[in-house]
């Protein structure tokens, strides 16, 4: 086991992760202003594959694609909360569940009577082919690191927007006191739906970015929703810091405990069995981690801070 493979590994686990943020952000915030348990949140970061897969099909140019998948998404999820989710805000969890359920059906089949049932794919554009050198000898993927890139400035940005802009200071007072903030002025369904379109671009963004590493297709979102939701739990709702935070830990520990598990429990038994073993335990590593962090903080690492 040389060093660049595990320094490999770590970063397969921190671009993970940053997948996870981009997706995890925009769920949190829209948990922590509007009080909405979004199941369909998932599908909007399908929404965004497929938008980028299209146009960069039709034009050739990824770049366009990507555009277009943060302007479907954020139009996708704008039209959604104006529709259907500003029904919800009053009625309890359990409708706010069954209504975003029926629209995870609702988009699912949408999207495959649009685009089919086969998975569309999406090339890495010219500019981030290739590799770059790791200590001891290995490489690593130019694009994988241009992701990681990617989550680091979406992280900083959030970060600037929801402490240093008025916007900000909207969203942090409408997770405070709703009722107070529409009280003085504010146009709090403008708002929501603003924060709604935010978190479906980030979404969106995610769909896209991981398009170019795997197939596009039908119910890529699901699997992606629920490890978004070990992640604001770890981290804590509403918070962003807690978002990063939640996402690294899950990534890593995730991709590592699959690295390496199945090596250390070779040790001690066939490596057929090892493999087996190995991939289940490490399957539930994220899910010990939650209930862990859940036992000595609630509430989450950072609930209540942005």
């Amino acid at each position: 086991m040389s060093i660049a493979l595990i320094i490999e590994q770590l970063l397969n686990g921190l671009q993970l992760g940053v997948m996870l943020f981009l997706i995890a952000a925009g769920l949190t915030l829209i948990f922590g202003v509007m009080g909405l348990i979004n199941l369909a949140h998932g599908s909007l970061y399908m929404i965004g594959a497929f938008a980028c897969a299209a146009v960069a099909a039709a034009t050739g140019s990824f770049w366009l694609g990507l555009a277009a998948s943060l302007a479907a998404a954020a139009a996708a999820g704008a039209l959604m909360e104006m529709a259907i989710i500003r029904r919800l805000y009053e009625r309890d969890h359990l409708d706010q569940v069954l209504a975003t359920f029926a629209l995870i059906l609702i988009l699912s089949e949408g999207t495959r009577w649009m685009f089919g049932s086969f998975p569309l794919y999406l090339d890495i554009p010219p500019l981030l082919q290739g590799a770059v050198p790791l200590p001891g000898g290995g490489q690593y993927q130019l694009y994988r690191l241009a992701i990681i890139g990617v989550g680091i400035v979406v992280a900083v940005g959030l970060y600037l927007l929801i402490s240093r802009t008025r916007l900000g200071m909207r969203i942090r007072a409408g997770e405070s006191d709703r009722e107070m903030i529409a009280a003085l002025g504010v146009d709090i369904r403008t708002l929501y739906t603003v924060v709604f379109a935010l978190g479906a671009a980030l979404a969106g963004l995610a769909g896209a970015l991981v398009g170019a590493l795997q197939s596009v297709q039908v119910g890529m979102g699901e699997p992606a929703l629920i490890l978004a939701f070990v992640v604001i739990v770890i981290g804590g709702i509403g918070s962003i810091k807690g978002a990063l935070v939640g996402a690294i830990l899950v990534g890593v520990v995730d991709t590592m405990g699959r690295f390496l598990l199945p090596k250390l429990l070779a040790l001690t038994m066939p490596a057929s069995q090892a493999n087996l073993v190995g991939a289940a335990l490490a399957s539930m590593l994220i899910y010990i981690l939650m209930a862990l962090i859940l036992a000595l903080r609630p509430r989450g690492l950072f609930a209540g801070q942005a």
